[in-house]
């Protein structure tokens, strides 16, 4: 897409003498108040704040991240919505009791009196908030962080757009009411324009216009919907990064006159070290597949070992949210700033050299109950070879699993397990086979405006992160976190491993012996072989056992 076809969100340049002039005027309102010591939590002393998306993943990482980090701060108010029979105090009382908030917990053990759970649905007209929460939320608010939406790849479009786009237009029409509002913060992806090889921190101007296909869906009905998706998409992998597009560009156009950012992480991992290492609470994105390959159960996927895996610590990204809306509310940038929150650019890390951490870590610390081994996966773009390796490493396993299963009067699962990692697997295959180039100038702005203990306690910088601890704690996060297996169990799991490992070498020898018996049996020069083969082992081992009696 040429230049003159998006639009630019904000400066990116890091040299002054390049800046227009309302940038440098943003720059020296930012020093002058860094010069009167307002550090970010200082800044959000007393704010108010807002946030959707409470109870999601980076929801529950931004709020511990808030509260721990400016104790000063006034109230979190969490859009929250009742669900699988639960109401949002249920639902707000299991959320505060997970682990991400223990750190919390242990220093401001009152931390919940500071959130107040708003009850309300992305879905529902006005959000589903009652009149009386509106008006309490009209005269409170300072802060907003958009964080819900639904990150589904494979979501119909119909609900992608009402949940991705309506959402994101009921929210800003909400926040065009609060008198107190500082900063808008919405999240989105960095894979919002992933049709581009460099994506730059820029809002990118659609193909079609979002409101058209909002007045059309409210009619068509879910078969045709069905048919012209994929015409609408066109270049665009899925419906998750077509709404977000889509989502940015809303803003925009209908956000004038707010102060809004958009920060746009790529694919969204474990925590890097805050509030601890390895923490993830959700089978999303890598999550799943590194669960799924340490279990044994991923043998193969589409993909290519070059190609730089983009996935960014969650602390990183909230770290970034917490900062940017610190910027726009103290420098009121001119025009919408968009923040790239990657590491493909600044710390690449390839699919392959993950795969080699993921095996490492897994034989150290291996998960409970493991279907295989974990061993080294194959990463094809080669159709062919991907089904051949998926008949003969996953559903014939699988099948045979089954059938086991089925004999022991249990109920067959693996079956079922591989057709959704499959379905899992299909829809990440344009992430795991593609690399792009990322600008990050808005994000090296924002390092040189912190002090020096802001940088250290709200880091933004990917660049110091080793890839290898990384992914171990990732792999161990997973086992503690997700599977909520005990460590203590880890002398057991190592045992499973070695008799899974015996059991491979028994099986592989008897298949080898099976083959070459068969060649034996027609070749005469085979039989020879074979004779002194089975002499040469005799003797080897005939000697050892001589020189252990002497």
């Amino acid at each position: 897409m040429e230049q003159s076809e998006r639009l630019q969100a904000g400066p990116a340049e890091t040299d002054s003498t390049s800046k227009p002039p309302s940038h440098r005027t943003d720059q020296t309102k930012v020093k002058t108040v860094v010069g009167a010591e307002m550090t970010i939590p200082r800044f959000y002393a007393g704010k108010n704040v807002f946030v959707t998306g409470a109870t999601g993943f980076m929801g529950k990482v931004l709020i511990e991240k808030l509260l721990r980090c400016c104790p000063d701060l006034g109230t979190v108010y969490c859009l929250m919505r009742p669900k699988k029979q639960q109401d949002i105090i249920q639902r707000f009382n299991k959320m505060t009791g997970n682990k991400i908030f223990d750190k919390l917990r242990s220093e401001q053990p009152d931390f919940e009196k500071k959130m107040v759970p708003v009850c309300g649905d992305m879905m529902e007209p006005e959000l589903g908030i009652s009149e009386g929460d509106a008006s309490m939320l009209q005269n409170s608010i300072h802060i907003v962080f958009h964080c819900a939406a639904t990150i589904r790849f494979d979501e119909p479009l119909r609900i992608a757009m009402e949940m991705n786009v309506r959402g994101v237009q009921k929210v800003v029409k909400l926040c065009h009411t609060f008198k107190h509002l500082e900063a808008l913060i919405h999240v989105s992806t960095a894979f919002a324009n992933c049709d581009q090889s460099y994506i730059d921190e820029t809002i990118y101007q659609p193909t079609v216009d979002h409101q058209k296909i909002l007045d059309v869906l409210e009619w068509m009905d879910d078969e045709t919907v069905e048919v012209v998706t994929e015409k609408l998409l066109k270049n665009k992998p899925n419906t998750y990064t077509f709404s977000k597009h889509l989502a940015e560009w809303l803003l925009l156009k209908q956000g004038t006159g707010l102060p809004i950012a958009i920060v746009r992480p790529s694919i969204v991992g474990a925590t890097w070290k805050d509030p601890f290492p390895g923490w993830v609470d959700n089978f999303n994105g890598p999550s799943g597949l590194t669960i799924a390959f340490g279990k044994g159960i991923l043998r193969t996927m589409k993909g290519e070992t070059s190609a730089v895996a983009d996935i960014i610590p969650v602390d990183i990204p909230i770290n970034v949210m917490i900062v940017v809306a610190w910027y726009t509310a103290v420098a009121r940038p001119r025009q919408l700033m968009v923040y790239n929150s990657t590491t493909g650019t600044l710390n690449p890390f390839t699919w392959g050299e993950i795969e080699i951490a993921v095996v490492d870590s897994f034989l150290k610390t291996p998960l409970d109950a493991c279907f295989r081994r974990p061993t080294k996966m194959v990463l094809t773009n080669n159709s062919y070879v991907h089904d051949c390796l998926v008949f003969v490493s996953h559903l014939t396993p699988a099948y045979l699993m089954d059938v086991a299963l089925r004999l022991m009067g249990k109920r067959p699962m693996m079956m079922r397990i591989y057709n959704k990692l499959h379905k899992a697997l299909d829809t990440l295959s344009f992430f795991t086979s593609n690399s792009w180039t990322w600008s990050n100038n808005n994000l090296d702005m924002l390092r040189h405006h912190l002090s020096p203990e802001d940088l250290k306690t709200f880091f933004i910088d990917p660049r110091p992160l080793h890839w290898p601890t990384y992914v171990e704690n990732y792999c161990l996060g997973t086992k503690k976190y997700l599977l909520n297996e005990d460590l203590a169990g880890l002398p057991a799991a190592r045992a499973h491993l070695r008799l899974l490992r015996n059991i491979r070498y028994i099986f592989n020898t008897l298949i080898a012996v099976a083959l070459w018996r068969t060649l034996i049996s027609r070749s005469e020069i085979a039989r020879n072989l074979w004779s002194l083969i089975v002499k040469l082992v005799f003797k080897f081992v005939s000697f050892f056992r001589i020189t252990s009696t002497m």
